[in-house]
């Protein structure tokens, strides 16, 4: 037997608007501006009489909202720069290195640009690689080559692919770049073979120095700070001197 029921035209009507109620809900929340997590402060004993506070992030920070970030302060300290995976290798980019640059640059922060270094890679490639992606310009940091793994690598070998390295990215934007490497692995293969370039220690055991009587410029004394703007634990580092050392490191 047929049937020749008919809905009412209200219920078309009442699924129509459930329907865009549904879509526009979906959309703004989809949309809306992604609200990152607020700290009383930041998590860790900051070393004393140190001026000069900063940070170093990649893509395992994830999103970051830097104005939150360049505005937070906490007994009387703001974070003041920012280093910035840029490369990796030969040929790899850190996929949130050009918003992080532009975005932590945008909101007041000093920035600077830094290479994971693979033991045992081309070092000219790798140098290129970073040339190709990081465009210095005046008040930003000098480049960093990060270096935490010898690898396959015999140390002489280790020594000279860094040296080329250096060299490379010294010609191209004349400006001695700065070397970073945790304590034990500085003092292992490192001290002694670049004195003429600046240091970037990480040691997160000694609660007032880096742990090195190497000259260095730069200590990362944690890894599992917190700061506005980044869910998450961050690195945090300071610098050796006052805003008139700090501002002779620049880029001129």
């Amino acid at each position: 037997m047929l049937n020749n029921y008919k809905k009412p035209a209200n219920i078309y009507v009442l699924t129509f608007l459930m329907l865009a109620a549904i879509s526009m809900t979906v959309f703004y929340f989809s949309n809306a501006p992604y609200q990152h997590k607020k700290y009383k402060g930041f998590g860790i004993r900051m070393p004393k009489k140190y001026l000069i506070h900063g940070i170093d992030v990649s893509h395992h920070q994830a999103s970051i909202n830097w104005e939150d970030v360049s505005q937070m302060e906490y007994n009387n300290i703001r974070l003041q720069f920012s280093f910035i995976k840029a490369t990796e290798g030969t040929d790899r980019v850190d996929k949130n290195f050009f918003s992080n640059w532009n975005e932590a640059r945008d909101a007041g922060l000093v920035v600077g640009a830094y290479h994971y270094f693979n033991a045992g890679l081309n070092p000219r490639l790798q140098a290129q690689n970073f040339i190709a992606i990081v465009n210095l310009k005046t008040n930003d940091l000098p480049p960093v080559l990060d270096i935490e793994d010898i690898g396959e690598s015999s140390s002489k070998q280790l020594i000279k692919d860094l040296k080329e390295w250096l060299t490379t990215v010294d010609s191209a934007y004349h400006i001695k770049p700065i070397i970073y490497s945790n304590v034990n692995f500085y003092e292992q293969y490192l001290a002694g073979n670049f004195d003429d370039y600046p240091v970037w220690i990480a040691n997160y055991v000694d609660a007032d120095k880096p742990g090195t009587d190497n000259k260095w410029i730069l200590w990362q004394h944690s890894q599992t700070g917190h700061v506005n703007g980044i869910d998450g634990n961050v690195d945090f580092n300071v610098f050796n001197g006052d805003s008139t050392a700090f501002n002779s490191l620049l880029i001129k």
